[in-house]
This record gives C-alpha cells, sequence and structure tokens, in this order.
C-alpha cells in the first residue's frame, strides 16, 4: 500500500476522544509520525435537542461535541509539520462566504499551505435555522460560493454581484499559500456527485467498498459529462471501520484490503474513519491508528 501517489488519511475522531488540548496535540502529532498523509475533520456549529425531538434518528445531537475545524486546524498548524489538513465536510451554504475564505486563507498560511477544503450542503436545519440561512437553497447557494471562493484566493480585489454575493472592489489580504486552496466536494447523492465533477478538486464520499466499481464509475463518466480532465480531479473514500450505517465492525487487516480495493477502482486516496468502535478516548483510537499503519506498510 505504501505508495506517495495514494493518499491515506485518519478521520480525527472528534467526538469520541478528549476535549483538551494537549490529547489533540498528541493524537494529530502521533498520526503525522505514523505516516498517514492527512487528518480529516468533520463539521458541526450545532447540536440538536432531542428533549423536544423525541424522533430525532440524526447520527449526532448536542451531546457530540465537535470542534470548528478551521479552528482545530489553525492551532494545529504549528504543532505538525507534514500533515495534511482536510475539511470532511464544512457545511459551508450555513456560512458566510467571505469571512470563511478569509479564515481558510488564514489557515493554509499558518500550515504552510498543507490545507485541503471539504465542503458540502450538510443534513441538520437546526443548524440552518439557528444560523439564519435558508435550508432550501442550500445547493444553489454552494455552488456560487464554490465560485467566490476561488476568486478571493487568487485574486487582490474584484467586483461581482449574484442573488447570494455582492463584492465591490474588495478583497482578501493575506491570500492564501495555495491559490486557490483545493475544494472536495463530499457526499454520495447525485447533485453531490454532479457538483464534485463539474467544479470540485475531489470528491469525497463515503460508500460502502462493494460499491467500489460502481462509485468510481459513475463519477468518471460524470467527469467526461463535464468536458473535465479526469487525470486532474481527486477520489477518495472515507472508510467506515465501525458497526454504523448497516456494516458490520472491520479490523485494520480488513479495512487495509478495502483500501486496495478503492485504489484498484480508480480511487487516488482514502482515509480512515475509527469511529462507532467502541472507542472513547484518543489512546483507543490511536491504537487502532498504529495498527492500521501497520497493516498498511507506512
Amino acid at each position: 500500500m505504501a505508495d506517495s501517489k495514494f493518499r491515506v488519511g485518519a478521520v480525527f475522531p472528534q467526538n469520541e476522544i478528549e476535549c483538551d488540548a494537549f490529547v489533540i496535540r498528541d493524537f494529530a502529532q502521533a498520526v503525522e509520525e505514523l505516516g498517514f498523509s492527512h487528518m480529516v475533520a468533520a463539521d458541526h456549529v450545532l447540536g440538536a435537542g432531542t428533549k423536544t425531538r423525541p424522533d430525532w434518528n440524526g447520527p449526532y445531537n448536542y451531546q457530540d461535541p465537535f470542534h470548528e475545524p478551521l479552528t482545530l486546524f489553525g492551532y494545529l498548524a504549528g504543532l505538525t509539520k507534514r500533515l495534511g489538513l482536510m475539511t470532511g465536510v464544512v457545511i459551508l451554504p450555513q456560512r458566510q462566504t467571505a469571512l470563511f475564505g478569509k479564515q481558510a486563507a488564514n489557515v493554509d498560511v499558518f500550515c504552510g499551505g498543507r490545507l485541503r477544503i471539504g465542503l458540502g450542503v450538510g443534513w441538520n436545519e437546526v443548524e440552518y435555522e439557528a444560523l439564519g440561512v435558508p435550508f432550501r437553497n442550500r445547493g444553489a447557494r454552494l455552488d456560487d460560493q464554490i465560485r467566490f471562493l476561488r476568486k478571493l484566493w487568487t485574486t487582490e480585489t474584484f467586483s461581482d454581484e449574484t442573488p447570494f454575493h455582492k463584492i465591490t472592489d474588495a478583497g482578501i489580504n493575506p491570500l492564501p499559500l495555495q491559490r486557490p486552496i483545493p475544494i472536495w466536494i463530499g457526499g454520495q447523492s447525485e447533485p453531490a456527485i454532479r457538483r464534485a465533477a463539474a467544479l470540485g478538486d475531489g470528491w469525497l464520499p463515503s460508500g460502502p467498498v462493494e460499491d467500489a466499481a460502481k462509485f468510481a464509475d459513475n463519477f468518471f463518466a460524470e467527469i467526461e459529462r463535464q468536458g473535465r480532465d479526469r487525470t486532474k480531479i481527486g477520489f477518495e473514500n472515507m472508510i467506515i471501520m465501525g458497526a454504523v450505517f448497516g456494516r458490520k465492525q472491520r479490523g485494520p487487516q480488513e479495512a487495509a484490503a478495502e483500501a486496495e480495493i478503492w485504489k484498484k477502482a480508480g480511487a487516488t486516496g482514502v482515509s480512515f474513519h475509527t469511529k462507532w468502535m467502541g472507542a472513547k478516548r484518543a489512546d483507543q483510537h490511536l491504537k487502532v491508528v498504529r495498527d492500521l499503519a501497520a497493516a498498511l506498510g507506512l
């Protein structure tokens, strides 16, 4: 599996480890030292209360802690040297585009150009309501945001106006080191696949290994329909190792074998989710991560 062109990352299990700055530092540094190429951090601004929602069936609620990913990466930027930092994914339509662009540019400067931005539309209407943003038009808003982010990250000042944005001869400073910062699209719905093929630098699904070939074929076909160069667009599956979403729990050897299947299907990398495996502390997650590194030959 050791292949510099095939990226192998670990997902930060932020709602299953201690909410402690030093524990988080040690976890990220261990992931880097073990040879993983990047670490992925998810995003939820708010958790829904369940007392007034007895039928709540979302995978997370108010009891699940989530560190804001750009704040987390700003902290880890100076504590790591080679580890790529990837949001997986930020729910951008519920955020102000220019402010997010400024924050991401700062993180990219602080980490020396190691940032990748994974974006998605999200599923939690509770968050949209609290942040004062309509839920129903989030897809169209995200498409517009992607275009504006690339302008913000590559142009000193510009003027543009759409139904969602208006910027008049203004820009952010400092600009990021990467111009632009790579944008990856999360999700595996048909709109997400189209968006990744049309606008993304890569696609970040989370599919079962049985569907690896189908996922790859559908994505590559959509890239062709969009008239883009397949070799310039990445595709990294997030391998969920725990018993969740109808999947059985797999150990490091099984997960490493799945990575090989995704690689053969055409993926340019994978990230391993160690959540939902019964671990509740960072050291328990790191045990799995270390075993993964050994199984992968990192």
